[in-house]
């Protein structure tokens, strides 16, 4: 699928190894669909308002997840046969060691999601560097894990990042919203640098944005119907089918892991199985598949602010 040349694109300099379009599958499959889990636990609020960590009602909450939604998860996939991709933040291993060693024991993927769910948002790349030291050494003295893939917080990737997991050897990110189709990501946005392959997400697709609300704390106070959740994923599963693309959901424990929402997410993972030529797999597998194919890494760079547009801020 090729791009728009520049003069088509109002000047843009981006080229034509930026466009992420249809990629062939393994022999059988016409696309592929993610079940992943942010295992955030307390961390996802704390890391909003520390001062959470002495309200035991919100922390309740957030314990759900790995306490009752985790097990329950993990008894739904078993009884499809699935394998999903848990995106476990360090601290979270620390607190409920034994139910991320749970989630191992059950042939799923572990992935990194950060240690603390920090706000990454303007870190600076040494702080990033230590983040993603620890949250790797709490996965690996926990359950003995050594992730392959990684999850931004919030998907709030630096533009410093892809070094960053390039350099610890991670396979993949998945955080970015560019294509509806995996990539290869070029570090330091040089198409000739090393790359490391992107699995897109989006908001679409995120049980967050439907379900998420704690009061002064997370989400707008609209808890949305599991029926309405269920109606946007299907017919996105089912365009992205078509398309031959990779559908990648995110789910919450705490979030989806309540029975009327895991009811939904279970016809959901029924209509997948009833599609011709879909790989229900692991990002990681996903991931290993478009790392063995002949794609030219592609860019994501930063924007450029106009010059002449004296009017633009010229910092954020």
């Amino acid at each position: 699928m090729a791009e728009a040349n520049p003069s088509q694109r109002g000047g843009s300099t981006r080229d034509a190894t930026t466009a992420a379009g249809r990629i062939g599958w393994p022999e059988g499959f016409t696309a592929a669909a993610c079940l992943t889990f942010d295992m955030d636990a307390e961390a996802a609020v704390l890391s909003t308002d520390l001062a959470s960590v002495h309200r035991m009602s919100p922390m309740s909450h957030q314990s759900y997840g790995p306490l009752v939604g985790v097990p329950r998860i993990l008894a739904m996939l078993e009884r499809h046969g699935l394998k999903a991709t848990f995106f476990v933040p360090g601290y979270t291993a620390h607190r409920y060691p034994q139910v991320v060693r749970s989630v191992v024991e059950a042939g799923h993927e572990v992935a990194h999601h950060s240690y603390f769910h920090e706000n990454t948002v303007g870190m600076d790349a040494a702080t990033e560097a230590d983040m993603l030291d620890l949250g790797l050494k709490a996965l690996y003295e926990v359950a003995g894990v050594r992730p392959v893939g990684y999850r931004a917080p919030m998907w709030e990737l630096n533009y410093h990042t892809p070094r960053l997991l390039e350099e610890r050897g991670f396979l993949y990110d998945s955080s970015l919203m560019d294509a509806d189709h995996p990539y290869r990501l070029a570090v330091d946005g040089r198409p000739q640098a090393p790359s490391i392959v992107q699995v897109p997400v989006s908001w679409g697709l995120d049980d967050w944005e439907q379900y998420a609300f704690l009061p002064g704390l997370i989400g707008t106070g609209v808890i949305e119907s599991p029926a309405k959740a269920l109606e946007m994923w299907t017919w996105e599963l089912e365009a992205m089918h078509r398309l031959g693309a990779c559908f990648v959901l995110t789910c919450h424990p705490f979030l989806t892991g309540r029975p009327s929402r895991a009811e939904a997410l279970e016809r959901l993972i029924e209509r997948m199985k009833a599609l011709p030529g879909l790989w229900i797999t692991t990002v990681a597998e996903v991931a290993e598949h478009t790392a063995s194919l002949d794609l030219s890494p592609r860019t994501c760079p930063q924007p450029k602010l106009p010059e002449q547009a004296y009017w633009v801020p010229k910092r954020p």
